[in-house]
């Protein structure tokens, strides 16, 4: 309640307390002078009028004056609240004028407080303003450096589009001149077919000369003039047989196997993986020759204890402070490896603690095989595999082939075999998938029967995998014929990766019968001298004797040598033959 209606409140007060004694003193006056008989007082006034008139005219006299005096305390009464009232209303105006300078000075400060908010909005407008102006600009920047960059693209593409269509008039070109070429090579062909039919007729008139003068001069007989005749013709034959197969061979080689030897180079040379050498012996090192009596336990209860729950042999010898595990499945050692680093390091060794132990070392090579799987997807950009292929596929991470890591060997063969594709013009995701899963079988040859193609492509079956991937798979080492470009590309992927130098390891026993019979297949040909096998067998140097073997019988014997060795022999990569013929002649001055 503010100061003005306080003072209202307390003067109404006041007026009603006035009003109320008022009417209280007319009512006692007016109840005074209507008393009836009956009343004592009434009584004794006409006792007074009926004694003598003259009292009566003196209490009328006393009335009027009761009367009128307090008519005067009313009216005084009444002046002394209108003062009152008066003053009451004078404060309240003044507490009215205070308070209205309080709302004048209230309405002052939120004018002000307004204009400070309107000059706080115009300021963040401005601000809004300004920012919505710089984001304006720095989106129109973006948009100007995409069109740039689009108007570049579009050259680019342009460009490349001019390169593509030149290169194809080139090829175009070039299919012509080869066109040419064949041609010009086939009617050299035919007319050297013509000269040696010519040159065959007049070697036979020649030679029925021959027969008549050999057997008039050396008394030969038909029969054998006619032998020694064929003899010396058929050398002729050959050699020229031999001059015309080596010309056509140098110009189809110079211009076929061009764009195959490109595909295949930089294939190869833009896979640059690591490999590394496994075996089935791991290795591992101790703190002191002490733990191999911990290892070994009372009696050698610890050491059957770990061999009969991990089934991976551990060779304890002389060597100094260190063990040997040995298994043939490289997942089940590897789990060893990890179960007895983890018991060495603990130091309780007991059957107990080696079951536990067990169990966590195969539950860490489990995520580490689930971990190699989704990586190797990772990099070759397969994400549609069936989750429960990943295990097995992480399981080749500790499998090996001839020394070469087979999950490493799998991603190679996705990028040869990728690489491959597209420079063919083929898709190569297909390509890439057949190429990356050819080998999962091997993870699973100790446990199925089978060879790991057959049973890696009935794996992939099983799984959901499209019918072009298995066939690729069990098509890739030729048990099945291939039917599908897919297939033949992993094939030649599979190869590349596995015969490039230093790739793979083979038995010694293996590596010394392939050396003896490359030189068994070359020292068995007329006029050889001498063999040697070099660069570990991929190339074979033949000596032959000058006397015997002239230049165009070297080149036939180098190529038939070759030849066996391609139909006998199973090798990486490939083997260069080299046919040596040196002729020295030496005479010495005395």
């Amino acid at each position: 309640m503010t100061g003005l209606e306080f003072a209202l409140a307390l003067a109404a007060a006041f007026l009603l307390v006035l009003i109320l004694g008022l009417r209280y003193l007319s009512i006692a006056a007016k109840r005074h002078t209507q008393q009836g008989p009956s009343h004592p007082a009434h009584r004794a006034e006409q006792h007074a009028q009926d004694s003598t008139s003259e009292d009566s005219d003196s209490s009328g006299t006393a009335v009027a004056a009761a009367t009128q005096r307090a008519r005067h305390e009313v009216e005084a009464l009444r002046a002394s609240v209108e003062v009152e009232v008066d003053a009451l209303r004078r404060a309240a105006r003044t507490e009215a004028e205070a308070t209205r300078a309080s709302a004048e000075s209230t309405r002052k400060d939120a004018e002000a407080a307004r204009a400070r908010a309107e000059a706080a909005a115009d300021e963040l407008l401005s601000d809004a303003r300004r920012r919505s102006e710089r984001e304006h600009q720095a989106l129109q920047a973006q948009l100007e450096a995409r069109e740039q960059s689009l108007q570049a693209r579009q050259l680019e593409v342009e460009r490349q589009s001019d390169a593509n269509r030149q290169a194809a008039e080139r090829l175009a070109v070039d299919a012509i001149e080869l066109e040419r070429a064949n041609a010009a090579v086939t009617e050299r062909a035919a007319e050297l077919a013509s000269a040696e039919t010519e040159s065959q007729l007049a070697r036979a008139a020649e030679a029925v000369a021959q027969e008549a003068a050999l057997a008039r001069i050396a008394g030969l007989t038909v029969e054998e003039a006619k032998a020694e005749l064929l003899t010396a013709v058929e050398a002729s034959a050959r050699r020229d047989a031999a001059t015309l197969v080596r010309t056509i061979e140098n110009e189809a080689r110079a211009e076929a196997n061009e764009r195959a030897k490109a595909i295949v180079v930089d294939a190869v040379q833009r896979v640059a993986s690591e490999q590394t050498s496994e075996t089935v012996v791991s290795v591992l090192h101790l703190p002191s020759d002490e733990m191999k009596g911990r290892i070994i336990g009372r009696e050698g209860r610890n050491i059957r204890a770990f061999e009969s729950v991990t089934g991976v042999n551990v060779i304890i010898d002389d060597t100094p402070e260190a063990v040997l595990l040995s298994c043939f499945d490289p997942v089940r050692r590897e789990i060893g490896r990890i179960a007895l680093e983890k018991l060495v390091l603990d130091g309780r060794i007991h059957p107990h603690r080696i079951e536990e132990v067990y169990e966590i070392a195969r539950t860490e090579v489990d995520a580490l095989c689930l971990r190699a799987a989704h990586d190797a997807l990772a990099e070759v950009g397969i994400t549609d595999l069936d989750p429960r292929l990943v295990p097995t596929l992480g399981r080749l991470k500790y499998r090996t082939s001839y020394g070469q890591n087979v999950l490493g060997h799998l991603i190679e063969t996705a990028h040869i075999a990728g690489l491959m594709a597209a420079e063919l013009g083929i898709e190569p995701a297909l390509v890439k998938r057949s190429a990356f899963l050819h080998d999962i079988g091997k993870a699973l040859t100790h446990e199925v029967e089978g060879s790991h193609a057959l049973v890696g492509a009935e794996l992939l079956r099983k799984y959901g995998e499209s019918e072009a991937v298995a066939h690729a798979v069990e098509a890739h080492h030729n048990e099945v014929q291939p039917r599908t470009v897919e297939a033949v590309l992993t094939q030649a992927a599979d190869t590349c990766s596995a015969a490039r130098p230093g790739a793979r390891r083979e038995s010694l026993e293996t590596y010394v019968k392939r050396l003896e019979r490359i030189e068994e297949i070359a020292g068995a040909k007329p006029g050889v001298e001498k063999v040697f096998a070099m660069q570990s067998g991929r190339e074979v140097r033949v000596m032959v004797q000058p006397n015997e073997v002239d230049d165009l019988a070297a080149g036939v014997i180098a190529r038939e040598v070759a030849k066996q060795i391609e139909d006998e022999l199973t090798y990486p990569g490939q083997i260069r033959v080299t046919v040596v013929r040196e002729l020295r002649s030496t005479e010495i001055a005395h």
